[in-house]
């Protein structure tokens, strides 16, 4: 999802959209004719780029401009969005002609096209294959202030001002902290397909769980500081979607009002609700806040920005069980809770089938914290993968272990590439890392040149000599990498020293057909699974890869794909049974060349695990990409080892250090935050733990900010990406570094070492 590679200008470029229903055959796409603008522009062809162009200027103008005068408001749906594609391609037209001039140092006509997209077609997007609409115009005018700065930062979205943080004083907080729901109605069916919780005492039950918690929903109306939030205006209008406004405001009694009162489905008020309620420090009614999701709604789901089901229930219970186990002292856990969500892989919940337990708070005993945990060395081993020094293992109790040289490897990873700012793979210019030498001392910038910006001034003062990234992150106590071996050229000798000199060792990957690298497709409609040639293609590059690196002390184990079943330039979304087979024949192959190493997939959340789990029995380890937010991961765990029976790493999970509105040190501390409870969650489910005990790591991403991904690589963009669960609700994709490059003058040297950095070292080390 995140760790999108170097890729050339030519992938890059080409915007993915399929071609839109009902145009006819008598002219040419304009889906097709912005694809091969988009490569002409990537292969410098100036006179294709303004052929291509000119030719959706010349068919789809006018429909343009009749959809633009349409609309009211800017698109926010995939249907909306590509029932506009004319408005669409033709801005972007537009826009690759004006970039295309930009280039050419023509400043003037590069404006005038920039400002005719932001005057004319205010509402055009353009799909990005990293998994996210951008608006044309607003990148027209971070151009435009590109043209007019000469490539210095500017601010792409104003702060929201915010207001002194408030707490919540509960009026009514309910005659009970965990509530017996068994004295209130009767649980019927518990564990099975048919479960039901029947009120019997309403009165009594909303006498328990106090104001706010279902069936208590509307007695905020008559608590005293309800009142006088009204009087005071604090709570808005009561607009359609307006709460969504208050889930980061730092008035959380306002938010708790305003989400109890919400015009939402009853378990989606109740999560928020938990979660404003977790803010302001009112543990206990937020966990009874998350308990009556599952109590009245276990198999209650949203839809995620990515149109993928989020079960609001498990997502509860997780929280819970998080709570508790950072709250020994409340005394209680959640004994025989479980929600199982039979069909829900895919993206199709009509199909579900939600088999619920509610299970009961128990008051916990000094024993439940002194359980010690099993000698390893007296344990049966059941399972075993890899021959050589790297092993995966499975014991008689069903945990894993990650074993290197005989003793476990938990990964403590990262996702490391130095990109400099102001280069990009969009435009061709991003280096390698691994090469790039601008201060001509014969080793790479990043690696061994890096200095720490102590004092933040932008600038290497004499108290501030060069560390190298290398260092930093071994004494951060990282132990791994992850690389890929395409597109550009590894260096052997880097990683070799990075493993003898610093005890870092290297995931190594393919991209298995994902951005079309290794299958040689053409970007649109990508890489076919089923197609004979590209397989052919495929295994030719991972073959390739093995024969290689295999005698590499410093290779940790093999890695597969990039998130394929989200589809972008290849199929596996829509043949996931096809991706994984194949996957699995790639695995078998690579054991016949090297049976020493574990093969791991990198997939894309749980999506499809269930056909991971049928299609690909050869494959050692189940690794994914996943964003959840503070509290971990949640059921992958339990859900991966019933599914696929495997081991687990988190392929890479991370935060952006930037918080609209917030300071640049609360950002860094909701970053750090972020981290902190995605790592506690991994040791968590690692072997003999409490957990599901199959978790043997994970891979932050990432070591530095990438300035390109946000569109201009020379601007640190603050614009939002995609929603999701992050400190403000959204992906900003240029802030994910554990270290910021400050203000991009002296990159690719200077390092601001987050607070991220600090926390996992107390962590890893």
């Amino acid at each position: 999802m995140r760790f999108y590679r170097v890729l050339t200008a030519v992938c890059v470029a080409i915007v993915c959209a399929a071609p839109r229903p009902g145009i006819s055959q008598e002219k040419p796409s304009s889906v097709d004719l912005i694809n091969k603008a988009w490569l002409s522009h990537g292969m410098r062809d100036v006179e294709n780029t303004l052929k291509y162009t000119q030719q959706v200027i010349d068919l789809y103008r006018d429909e343009a401009d009749a959809l633009q005068a349409n609309l009211s408001a800017l698109p926010k749906h995939k249907d909306e969005i590509d029932a506009v594609q004319a408005l669409n391609d033709v801005a972007t037209a537009y826009f690759i002609r004006a970039e295309m001039y930009m280039r050419q140092q023509d400043k003037e006509n590069a404006t005038k096209l920039f400002q005719l997209i932001i005057d004319k077609y205010p509402y055009a997007q353009a799909w990005d294959q990293r998994g996210w609409f951008w608006r044309i115009a607003e990148a027209s005018e971070q151009s435009i202030q590109k043209l007019k700065s000469g490539y210095v930062e500017i601010e792409t979205r104003k702060p929201v001002p915010l207001g002194p943080a408030t707490r919540i004083t509960l009026y009514d907080p309910g005659k009970e902290d965990f509530v017996d729901y068994a004295k209130y109605g009767e649980f019927r069916n518990p564990g099975t397909k048919d479960y039901k919780y029947e009120i019997t005492d309403q009165e009594g039950l909303s006498a328990a769980v106090g104001e706010g918690i279902y069936p208590n929903t509307t007695s905020v109306r008559w608590d005293p500081a309800f009142k006088k939030a009204q009087k005071e205006k604090r709570l808005g209008v009561f607009a359609k979607d307006e709460e969504w406004d208050f889930l980061y405001t730092p008035d959380l009694e306002a938010a708790f009002f305003k989400w109890a009162l919400a015009p939402q489905p009853q378990p989606v008020r109740q999560y928020y609700m938990g979660l404003i309620l977790e803010k302001a420090g009112l543990i206990t009614h937020a966990i009874k806040s998350y308990y009556s999701i599952i109590v009245h709604y276990p198999g209650s789901y949203g839809i995620t920005y990515f149109k993928t089901p989020w079960y609001v229930g498990q997502t509860a219970l997780t929280r819970i069980q998080v709570l508790l186990r950072r709250n020994p002292n409340l005394g209680y856990r959640l004994e025989g809770a479980d929600i199982r969500i039979e069909n829900g892989f895919d993206k199709d919940v009509s199909n579900d089938i939600v088999i619920a337990n509610p299970g009961r708070f128990v008051k916990t005993t000094i024993l439940d914290q002194l359980k010690p945990k099993p000698n390893r060395g007296l344990l049966s081993v059941t399972k075993r993968s890899g021959k050589g020094r790297v092993q995966v293992l499975q014991y008689e109790t069903g945990d894993w272990d990650l074993m290197v040289d005989n003793k476990p490897f938990i990964i403590k990873g990262l996702t490391y590439v130095a990109s400099r700012v102001g280069e990009s793979p969009d435009e061709g210019t991003l280096q390698n890392w691994m090469e790039q030498d601008l201060n001509n001392n014969g080793k790479p910038d990043g690696p061994y040149d890096s200095f720490i910006d102590k004092n933040r001034n932008n600038r290497q003062d004499k108290h501030e000599p060069a560390v190298g990234d290398f260092a930093l992150m071994r004494d951060m106590g990282c132990n791994a990498i992850r690389v890929y071996h395409h597109p550009l050229p590894v260096k052997k000798e880097v990683l070799a020293d990075l493993y003898k000199n610093y005890g870092i060792m290297t995931i190594m990957g393919d991209f298995l057909g994902k951005y079309t690298h290794g299958s040689k497709a053409q970007w649109n409609p990508g890489t076919d699974y089923n197609n004979e040639e590209h397989r052919a293609n495929m295994m030719e590059s991972v073959l390739g890869m093995v024969r290689e690196y295999k005698d590499e002390p410093f290779i940790l184990f093999w890695l597969l794909g990039n998130e394929n079943v989200y589809g972008y330039a290849c199929n596996a979304d829509k043949e996931p049974d096809a991706f994984f087979s194949f996957a699995n024949e790639v695995a078998r192959k690579i054991k016949e060349i090297d049976p020493e190493h574990p093969v791991a997939i990198c997939s894309g959340d749980i999506l499809f695990m269930d056909r991971f789990g049928a299609n690909a029995p050869d494959i050692d380890i189940f690794g994914t990409n996943a964003y959840r937010g503070n509290f971990g991961f949640g059921y992958l765990w339990r859900q991966a080892k019933e599914v696929t029976g495997k081991p687990v790493f988190i392929t890479e999970y991370g935060c952006s250090a930037y918080y609209e509105g917030k300071s640049e040190e609360e950002g860094e501390y909701f970053q750090a935050d972020y981290h902190q409870g995605s790592w506690e969650d991994i040791m968590h489910n690692s072997a003999f733990s409490g957990g599901a005990g199959n978790a043997i790591g994970g891979v932050a991403f990432e070591w530095l900010d990438e300035w390109w991904k946000g569109y201009e690589p020379a601007m640190h963009d603050k614009k939002s990406l995609w929603k999701g669960p992050f400190p403000d609700g959204t992906m900003h994709e240029e802030w994910l570094g554990i270290c910021g490059q400050g203000d991009g003058r002296a990159s690719p040297f200077l390092r601001h070492v987050r607070k991220a950095y600090y926390t996992y070292k107390k962590l890893w080390r």
